[in-house]
Parts: C-alpha cells; sequence; structure tokens
C-alpha cells in the first residue's frame, strides 16, 4: 500500500461530501485530493490531469444529477485505466450492484455505512480486494447463483440485438453504441426497444440484471 491514499470524491450533497472530508482529515494514510458534484465536471478534470496528480481512487455517487455514477465508471477507465472506484449509493438494488461490478467497480458501499467502514473500504481496495456492503452482499450472490432456467426468455435475442445488449451491459449508452456498430442512432434505439419488450423489462440495468440470470450474459 502506498504511504498516501489520495482520494477523489464525486458526490452532489454537500453534506456527505463534509463528512468524507472530516474524517479522511484525520487519517494520516488517506488524503481527500479533490472533490465534485457531478460526474461531467470530474472526468473533465481527470482527462486534464498529469500522470502523477491522477488519485489512487474514486468514491463514486451512483445516482448524480446529470451523467450517473454507472455512465461514467467506463470514461473514468478510459482517462485512468489505473484509477480503483468505490460507489457509494443508497441502492441495494440487485441490478444496481450487478451494473456497478460489470462494469469494473472494485467496491459498493452504501451510504449510510460506517465512516471506520468507508476508511477499511479504502485500504482494502487499494490493496488490491474487492469491496461489497454486508447488507448487498446477499444480493449479488443469488444472482450470481441463480440458474439460467430460473428466468426463461420466451423470444430469443437476434445477433444484432445481443451486440447491443452487450454493449449496454459495457455502459455504452445509445449515441456510443451508434458509432461502435457504425449504425444510426434510431436503429440504435429500435433494437433496444425489442430487447426491452423481449426480456420484458423497462430499462438497461434491469435489461442487463435479467440478461445475467438467464444466461444471457456472463
Amino acid at each position: 500500500m502506498k504511504d498516501l491514499i489520495k482520494v477523489m470524491l464525486v458526490e452532489d450533497s454537500p453534506e456527505y461530501r463534509e463528512v468524507v472530508g472530516l474524517a479522511m482529515q484525520r487519517e494520516s494514510d488517506i488524503e481527500l485530493v479533490k472533490t465534485f458534484g457531478t460526474a461531467e465536471v470530474a472526468l473533465r478534470t481527470l482527462q486534464g490531469l498529469a500522470a502523477g496528480a491522477v488519485p489512487d481512487l474514486i468514491l463514486l455517487d451512483l445516482n448524480l444529477p446529470g451523467m450517473s455514477g454507472l455512465e461514467a465508471i467506463p470514461w473514468i477507465q478510459k482517462y485512468c485505466p489505473q484509477v480503483k472506484i468505490i460507489m457509494l449509493t443508497q441502492s441495494d438494488r440487485e441490478a444496481d450492484v450487478l451494473k456497478a461490478i460489470n462494469l469494473g467497480a472494485s467496491g459498493y458501499l452504501l451510504k449510510k455505512s460506517r465512516v471506520v467502514q468507508l476508511m477499511e473500504g479504502v485500504r482494502s481496495v487499494i490493496s488490491g480486494n474487492h469491496l461489497l456492503d454486508g447488507d448487498v452482499a446477499r444480493y449479488i450472490t443469488m444472482a450470481l447463483q441463480s440458474k439460467p432456467s430460473a428466468l426463461p426468455i420466451e423470444k430469443p435475442l437476434s445477433e444484432r440485438e445481443m451486440e447491443i445488449l452487450i454493449l449496454l451491459g459495457d455502459g455504452l449508452v445509445k449515441k456510443e453504441i451508434a458509432k461502435e456498430l457504425g449504425i444510426g442512432f434510431s436503429t440504435v434505439a429500435s433494437h433496444i426497444r425489442h430487447i426491452y419488450e423481449k426480456l420484458q423489462v423497462e430499462n438497461a440495468p434491469a435489461a442487463i440484471s435479467k440478461a445475467y440470470k438467464s444466461g444471457l450474459l456472463e
């Protein structure tokens, strides 16, 4: 472990930012180097940072105004591939946990966690471990152990729909998927609508979660 762990916090609540900041001031091995209220501003800063100024770990709120924490993960990995990410959220929804981990987050903590748990989590992730809040560990365990037959898919997805589903699982949005596959935005939107209809879900996180449970995604 490094002598000093440099942490960036992306969180829209000023009160929570203050709590975390005060807590880290008491830690001799952890330093809060930057705080942001939106993912967009944080990403612009990360994109322009020199190598020596890149934080070791980012505490990232799941539900941010504008770009969500989940949507920000692929961009963080693009700009700073070595940075570790711990998701901070009030959500213990199985789909959120699965999506965050699938996108590459190293940890997932509920905001109700005690400050000491947060500090220990930062140290644990920097040491190379993965972190799951005790209250949500059972959700991810149950999801990963679900048998494919538990959620059968009545209407199979086409090859193109599977391509798009995989890209959704990688965190890409419609515009990025269109560019990746070389097809129109409206075509992507139409395919996604058909995916939702076939999987009987209403949004991308739910589609990814059901795809895992049904065996469509590994």
